[in-house]
C-alpha cells in the first residue's frame, strides 16, 4: 500500500509524457502541412506571375500601329494562316519601307490565292473625320482601270435616257426603276442620277444608303453630264472616303496588272488625295501607306 501513490504518480507522468509526445507529433504534422500549403501557394503565385509576364511580353511585341512584330506575326500565322501565307510573309523584310516600284513587284509575288486578287491601298491620314472641315471624300479615274466592269444604273429623265444608254449604262430609267428597287431589286453596283431626279430618289434613300449606293454630288454620281460619268465608271472610276479611323481603303488594280499599271494607279490616287488635303490639317498629312492583296500580307510604302 505504501507504493501505490508512487505508482500513481509514475502513471500520471507517463500519461503526461505521452500527451506531450502526441502534442509534439500533431504540431510537427501541422507545421509540415502548413509548409506544404505555403509551397503550393508559392508555386501557384510563380505560375500566375509567369503567365502575366508572358502576356506582357506579347503585348510589348505589338507595334505602335497595332500590327504584330515579325516574331508575333509568325507565331500567329502558325495558328491562323496557311503555309503559303507564311512563306509569302518571309519575303517581306521587317521594318522596311519600300519604294512603290519595289512594293508592287512584291505584292504580286506574295499573293496567296488562286484567283486574280485585287491589289488594295490603305492610307492613314492625319485628319479628324468628326470635323466636317476635315472629311476626305471624292472620286477619281484610275489610268489603268480597276480590272473589273461595274453594273451601272442610271436614274434619269426621258430626255437623258438615250445619252445614258449610248454611254454604256446597264440599266436606264426613272420612276419605273425606282418602283422596282422599292420591291427589292438591287442587281447593280453603282447608281448615277441627274439632279432633277434626286427628289424622286428620296423614297428609296434608305434602301440605297444602307448599301452605299446612294448617288452623291461629292463623288460625281449626281450630274447632268451622264455620258461622261458612265464612261468613267466603266473605264475605272472609283470612290474614296476616309473611314472613322481616318483611313482610305481603295482598290488600285489586280495582281494580273503590270507593275507599271499598278504604279500609275497608285500615283493617281496619292496625287488626288494630296490635292484634296483639308486646310485645317497640321503636320504630316499622310501618316502611313500599305499595299496588299486579297488575303495577302501587307507591304509598307514610302510616303
Amino acid at each position: 500500500m505504501l507504493f501505490e501513490p508512487q505508482r500513481s504518480n509514475m502513471a500520471e507522468k507517463k500519461t503526461t509524457a505521452k500527451k506531450k509526445t502526441t502534442a509534439k507529433k500533431i504540431d510537427r504534422v501541422a507545421k509540415q502541412v502548413s509548409q506544404e500549403e505555403v509551397k503550393a501557394d508559392l508555386k501557384r503565385a510563380e505560375k500566375n506571375s509567369a503567365e502575366k509576364t508572358e502576356k506582357k511580353t506579347e503585348a510589348q511585341e505589338v507595334k505602335p500601329n497595332g500590327k504584330p512584330s515579325k516574331k508575333n506575326k509568325l507565331k500567329n500565322s502558325e495558328k491562323q494562316h496557311s503555309k503559303k501565307y507564311r512563306k509569302a510573309i518571309e519575303l517581306i523584310e521587317e521594318n522596311k519601307i519600300y519604294e512603290i516600284n519595289e512594293a508592287v513587284t512584291l505584292v504580286k509575288k506574295t499573293s496567296t490565292v488562286n484567283f486574280d486578287a485585287s491589289v488594295e491601298c490603305h492610307i492613314r491620314l492625319n485628319i479628324d473625320p468628326a470635323n466636317s472641315d476635315q472629311q476626305v471624300r471624292g472620286s477619281l479615274v484610275l489610268p489603268a482601270g480597276t480590272g473589273k466592269t461595274k453594273k451601272v444604273l442610271a436614274i434619269v429623265g426621258s430626255d437623258k435616257e438615250k445619252e445614258a444608254k449610248d454611254s454604256g449604262a446597264d440599266f436606264v430609267g426613272g420612276a419605273d426603276l425606282i418602283a422596282k428597287i422599292e420591291k427589292g431589286w438591287l442587281d447593280f453596283e453603282v447608281v448615277v442620277a441627274t439632279p432633277d431626279m434626286m427628289p424622286s430618289l428620296g423614297k428609296i434613300g434608305k434602301i440605297l444608303g444602307t448599301k452605299g449606293l446612294m448617288p452623291n454630288p461629292k463623288v460625281g454620281t449626281v450630274t447632268n453630264d451622264i455620258a461622261k460619268v458612265v464612261k468613267n465608271l466603266k473605264s475605272g472610276m472609283i470612290e474614296y472616303r476616309a473611314d472613322k479611323n481616318s483611313i482610305i481603303h481603295s482598290v488600285i488594280g489586280r495582281v494580273s496588272f503590270s507593275e507599271t499599271d499598278l504604279a500609275k494607279n497608285y500615283k493617281e490616287l496619292i496625287d488626288t488625295l494630296i490635292k484634296v488635303k483639308p486646310n485645317g490639317v497640321k503636320g504630316a498629312y499622310i501618316k502611313s501607306i500599305y499595299l496588299t492583296t486579297s488575303m495577302g500580307p501587307s507591304v509598307r510604302i514610302q510616303q
